[in-house]
């Protein structure tokens, strides 16, 4: 049972890294080239990544909600306890899942990093679920967390096109 804790503390503080280096990389890029800049750059480059790990879901693409759901919910870390996510909704038409918890909120707050900065890089981070779910064949939004709110993302997963 000590090696299973070890790892889960291990897995959580590599979480809070990813956390960290995305601020100190927004930071630099911030001062360097203005927000919208840092912004635009960090985010398309965490997008490409949501591309690849998209391709793991494709085969659910571009409708079966249900599969995408157990697939993507089933490969939370920790038994999901990571992102803690709730399926809101999923039927033929939508997949809806909240996640409840985030590491890299978590790290950020825990940093002292300014609300407003979380919130931005809450957005930047989201990316990664852009590029992983439209890059599987789905449409995908999401409403990433804001000051004064709990939880965190709130995912929203739709039928795409077939090509």
């Amino acid at each position: 049972m000590a090696d299973v804790e070890r790892l889960r503390g291990e897995l959580y503080a590599a979480f809070k890294n990813r956390a960290l280096m995305y601020w100190h990389i927004f930071d630099e890029l911030r001062r360097a080239l203005g927000e919208p800049q840092a912004t635009g750059l960090l985010a398309r480059a965490i997008e490409a990544r949501g591309r690849e790990i998209g391709r793991a879901f494709a085969r659910y693409g571009p409708a079966d909600l249900a599969g995408l759901r157990d697939a993507f919910v089933g490969g939370v870390p920790d038994g999901g306890r990571m992102f803690d996510p709730h399926v809101e909704r999923c039927d033929s038409a939508r997949l809806d899942i909240t996640l409840r918890r985030c590491p890299l909120k978590d790290a950020w707050h825990e940093a002292g990093v300014p609300e407003c900065d979380v919130a931005t890089l809450c957005r930047i981070a989201g990316r990664v679920d852009n590029g992983t779910f439209e890059a599987a064949g789905f449409e995908f939004s999401a409403d990433t967390w804001q000051p004064g709110r709990d939880g965190c993302c709130h995912l929203h997963v739709r039928p795409g096109h077939a090509p």
